[in-house]
């Protein structure tokens, strides 16, 4: 059984209300009968902007990773902490779940984004037709764990409100922590640019 894409159909779908719009040859700009978004077969130079935002996220992912996070004041002095040390702070004090947790949210989850991002931008570029529905699995695995990480900066900026109601001590965030958030959006935008009805094109210049 042959499977006909929308695109092979001249069908486009509108990313605003969802509906799906017939697409009429020589129509110039063509606009949703709904809503009156404009309709795109595809992603404008998605493939060029989720390569951009994946490169400045990879180069922002190693001064977040060694950057401290938090910088800790009291009476004894000042302690800076990273993302690493704090995960072998709670290894060695008795808490290996957590460290588990931080280190999974932390530095697997970002790493893991970025990896499955660029294979499948490989993919593309390669117009590699195999394994269509794995990687469009893929693509919607990355997106849904997209939402966890953030935690650790909500955990630093939790901290430090709470600390500050103290006289004792005061928590500040660290640039590590600044870094680390700019990780994340910059993956989460990376995954809302790419365009993943660019992998069921490649099974169409496979047919061709």
């Amino acid at each position: 059984m042959t499977i006909m894409s929308a695109s092979q159909a001249g069908v486009i779908g509108c990313r605003t209300c969802g509906l799906a719009c017939r697409a009429a040859d020589g129509a110039g700009v063509l606009r949703c009968p709904r809503c009156g978004g404009r309709l795109r077969p595809r992603k404008t130079d998605s493939l060029s902007r989720s390569w951009a935002l994946l490169l400045a996220a990879a180069l922002l992912y190693i001064p977040a990773n060694l950057l401290p996070v938090m910088e800790t004041t009291s009476l004894f002095g000042t302690e800076k902490s990273t993302i690493l040390s704090g995960i072998v702070y709670f290894w060695t004090s008795g808490s290996p779940g957590l460290a588990v947790l931080i280190f999974t949210v932390s530095i697997l989850v970002p790493l893991l984004k970025l990896g499955t991002l660029s294979m499948l931008a490989v993919s593309i570029h390669r117009h590699s037709a195999g394994g269509l529905h794995q990687r469009a699995k893929l693509f919607r695995l990355v997106e849904f764990v997209g939402r966890w990480s953030m935690l650790d900066v909500f955990v630093v900026a939790l901290m430090v409100g709470l600390v500050h109601f103290g006289s004792l001590a005061t928590i500040e965030a660290g640039p590590g922590a600044a870094a680390f958030g700019a990780v994340v959006v910059l993956t989460m935008l990376a995954a809302r640019t790419f365009d993943v009805r660019l992998i069921w094109d490649c099974s169409k210049d496979d047919d061709d």
